[in-house]
């Protein structure tokens, strides 16, 4: 188990994928996020009261060899800390599945519990933080303790990646800082977030697209500023590119 930045990266080095979902799952290296994902497994939300919580970090779910990777920015505390799988269970996952079953990246259009069917098609899911952070706001001090995880899963996944869909830009800054770690080249000067930019990294044989998106969380959906169609937009746009 990790229980500091040094033992993350060590960890997150030099082993398959199922092994490093494996050792995702018991990090302990980022103690107020351990606090919290715990306290909420324990407290719960009265709606879930009934229900186990997770409340471990969560791993990356779906193809092992994905054409598509979605980047969000972290566990939300009663959806993937609940459930144990990537927007899982809360209302932002909801919008996700729902346009990933409209563009055919999914087989469902909803996804409640990790073990309801739904299959991912030629897609994975990952976060850029694993653990649930108090109001949805890691530090980045935490941010970059938890960064190794991502990079290992990217190394694994390269090979097999046409696409990047980045949700936010917390979920475009991690996109970029991995791949520039993996020695890939960024274009100049450095890509700018925004719903629907599309930016080229340039790997040492070919080239991966990244498209950003805002983020499904109910305050982009609830005010407008995200509407189903610019959802489908960019993922259709991922499924195009596949």
């Amino acid at each position: 188990m990790a229980r500091t930045a040094a033992q993350v990266r060590r960890l997150a080095v030099g082993v398959p994928l199922a092994e490093l979902d494996a050792r995702v799952s018991v990090c302990g290296a980022c103690p107020r996020l351990v606090r919290w994902r715990e306290d909420v497994a324990v407290i719960k939300r009265a709606s879930y009261a009934a229900e186990p919580y997770w409340g471990r970090p969560i791993a990356g779910w779906g193809s092992e060899t994905p054409a598509v990777l979605v980047v969000g920015l972290a566990p939300a505390a009663h959806g993937a800390n609940r459930t144990g799988r990537v927007f899982t269970g809360d209302r932002s996952g909801d919008w996700l599945f729902a346009s990933l079953h409209r563009v055919g990246l999914a087989t469902r259009a909803t996804s409640v519990h990790a073990a309801d069917g739904l299959e991912l098609i030629d897609t994975r899911m990952v976060a850029a933080v694993r653990c649930a952070p108090p109001q949805n706001k890691p530090t980045t001090a935490e941010r970059d303790t938890c960064a190794p995880w991502i990079e290992a899963e990217l190394a694994l996944l390269e090979p097999h990646l046409r696409v990047v869909v980045a949700l936010g830009s917390i979920g475009w800054d991690a996109a970029l800082r991995s791949f520039r770690s993996l020695g890939w080249t960024l274009p100049r000067p450095r890509p700018r977030f925004g719903h629907g930019a599309e930016a080229q990294l340039i790997g040492p044989d070919r080239s991966i697209t990244l498209l950003g998106s805002y983020h499904p969380s109910q305050q982009n959906t609830f005010t407008g500023r995200l509407t189903e169609p610019m959802l489908d937009a960019v993922l259709s746009r991922a499924a195009a590119l596949r």
